[in-house]
């Protein structure tokens, strides 16, 4: 017998993530890494949007 309760279900991904089709800023790919905002995780984060665009959020998001 399942133990399992309606409210154990998985969220479908696609529903998981947060972008709402605004550009996305390099604080907030830092923040979503949880490092801090400093002038070098932001110049990574300028390197990581130029090369992979706004996917580069998605794919830190669940």
């Amino acid at each position: 017998m399942s133990t399992a309760q309606p409210d154990d279900r998985a969220t479908p991904d696609a529903l998981l993530h947060a972008r709402t089709g605004t550009e996305v800023a390099p604080e907030d790919v830092v923040l979503a890494t949880g490092r801090d905002v400093t002038p070098e995780n932001l110049e990574w984060a300028r390197r990581k949007i130029e090369a992979e665009g706004a996917a580069a959020l998605d794919k830190l998001l669940p």
